[in-house]
């Protein structure tokens, strides 16, 4: 199964993870601040950038009672109604086709995260390349079908979700027709800290399922997608704002320009030093075998000197006979003079024979 790099960016060359910008609802209800995010995006490197189609009714009922506001006094939105929360968030449908075309304009991919059918069909008006699937949606099977009946890339996140309802979406997705599938490990915590993060658990996923998989980052800074663009994550996800002083629903989680420029440079750097397994030193390293250290007559010498420690040198640099010789060499005696800093070597000894120390 390709990469969604591959699948999405077939010209593009590299190795590094396909990274997104997810805008979420740091729009702040704002056309102009979700095009300039997107330029933002562009301008960072991004792979893409994602934003979700949703509206309030779609996501939830009209209801202030119960579970319909939020009462964990450790969420961010604390006290809020989960229909508030989410008509502050919501990205107008009308907007879709302006975002859509700025990103094409500035040479960045845009899709989205679909929470019901006809957000699917909205999008698949506007062409959108791929689809996500949310952590909380992971569970809604009839939802996924939709989305990979359209043939088009697919994403899923599995926070929270057991190995039973992560094999439950898989097959729901593949039996769909989804022929390109990446699982991401999150943790649906807001933010996530790195002790919850639990990356070894990606390429489990991978092993597991047969798919392809990465991160959906809700922790602070880089160094967590960093980690697991070494574990192998073909794909990071990571919110985005132009400025977290700025508010919104995500603004506390998500990276700031200049960051999310360090998380580009960073993930690559790191995708790139992966490369394969290697011993004896790289071609670069190769001018550095000079300076080693070898053996070295320490002291002027006349034939028939019997080398000891105190004339015959480990040190830099590595023109003389390796140091692996130098037990064996202790207590011979040389036949030719040798002047100090000389290399040593086997032609240097009493009797010696071309084929010494092979």
């Amino acid at each position: 199964m390709k990469t969604l790099r591959e699948e999405l960016l077939p010209g593009n060359k590299g190795n590094r993870p396909f990274i997104i910008a997810e805008m979420s609802g740091n729009h702040n209800a704002s056309l102009d601040k979700a095009l300039a995010i997107i330029d933002a995006a562009a301008d960072v490197g991004a792979d893409a950038i994602k934003i979700q189609t949703f509206t309030a009714d779609s996501m939830t009922l009209d209801l202030d009672e119960g579970e319909f506001s939020i009462r964990d006094p450790k969420s961010l939105w604390f006290g809020r109604r989960l229909y508030d929360l989410y008509q502050e968030a919501m990205t107008p449908a009308d907007w879709h086709k302006p975002i859509f075309t700025r990103a094409k304009e500035r040479g960045i991919l845009c899709f989205s995260t679909p929470f019901d059918e006809a957000a699917v069909d909205l999008l698949e008006d506007l062409g959108a390349p791929a689809y996500k699937v949310a952590s909380f949606e992971a569970v809604d099977l009839p939802l996924i079908r939709y989305v990979a009946a359209t043939k088009k890339p697919l994403i899923i996140s599995t926070g929270m979700a057991t190995i039973g309802e992560i094999d439950e979406a898989v097959e729901a997705a593949l039996s769909a027709g989804c022929t390109n599938l990446t699982l991401l490990k999150c943790t649906s915590s807001y933010p996530a800290s790195p002790e919850n993060t639990n990356l070894l658990t990606m390429p489990q996923i991978g092993a597991t399922f047969g798919v392809n998989f990465g991160l959906s980052d809700h922790t602070l800074g880089v160094g967590v997608s960093v980690a697991a663009t070494a574990l192998g994550a073909s794909v990071i996800e990571k919110h985005f704002i132009l400025d977290r002083s700025e508010g919104g629903v995500d603004s506390a989680f998500s990276l700031e320009p200049g960051e999310f420029r360090l998380l580009v440079d960073e993930t690559t750097r790191a995708a790139q030093s992966l490369g394969r397994v290697h011993f004896g030193g790289t071609a670069s390293e190769q001018a550095g075998r000079r300076k080693r250290r070898s053996l070295y007559i320490g002291q002027d010498m006349k034939a028939g000197d019997i080398l000891t420690p105190a004339n015959l040198r480990r040190i830099r640099p590595g023109s003389g006979l390796a140091p692996r010789h130098y037990d064996m060499l202790l207590g011979r005696r040389l036949g030719r003079d040798a002047a100090k800093g000389t290399p040593m070597s086997w032609d240097l000894l009493e009797g010696h024979s071309d084929t010494e120390g092979i």
